[in-house]
């Protein structure tokens, strides 16, 4: 898939991915297909609004699961350092994926990738049940995103 450089928009098809998380297991978006999929890009790993927003995707996980949402965490930080930050968080539940490498290939195929900086954009896009983006939003990369409005858009 070609490179893009505008995100994503709504009603398209989101691009399929595995990605391997802290663990080291393998996250396919197209094995959720039925359930909503929230992407929450963050910039890099063990950093201050980057941790502000996994806790509180972590705080909030089981209003995820009651709208049928499956939270998940992406960045270009490689598997063992999301496996440290995830453990310095006490994360239970939620993945966070690392884009490694081909670096940041599935954020870049999302309009994500900031080339002069070599991570992500800090955003978060909502994939519907039939695997199409119903929500994008691109943040100012520092501001944590507002959870309650992130939960707000998937009633």
């Amino acid at each position: 898939m070609a490179e893009r450089i505008t995100p994503i928009t709504v009603g398209e098809k989101a691009p399929d991915f595995t990605l391997k998380d802290q663990y080291g297991e393998d996250f396919t978006l197209a094995a959720l297909t039925g359930r909503i999929v929230l992407l929450s890009f963050h910039p890099l790993a063990a950093t201050g609004i980057c941790t502000e927003q996994m806790k509180s995707l972590e705080a909030h996980y089981d209003d995820f699961l009651a709208l049928n949402t499956v939270p998940v965490g992406i960045s270009v930080d490689a598997v063992p350092s999301k496996k440290l930050w995830s453990d310095s968080m006490k994360l239970k539940n939620l993945r966070i994926l690392s884009d490694f490498w081909p670096h940041g290939k599935v954020i870049r195929e999302y309009g994500l990738f900031r080339e002069k900086n070599g991570f992500s954009e800090r955003a978060n896009i909502i994939v519907g049940r039939d695997g199409k983006v119903n929500r994008v939003k691109v943040y100012e990369i520092s501001t944590v995103p507002d959870i309650d409005e992130v939960i707000a858009n998937l009633k």
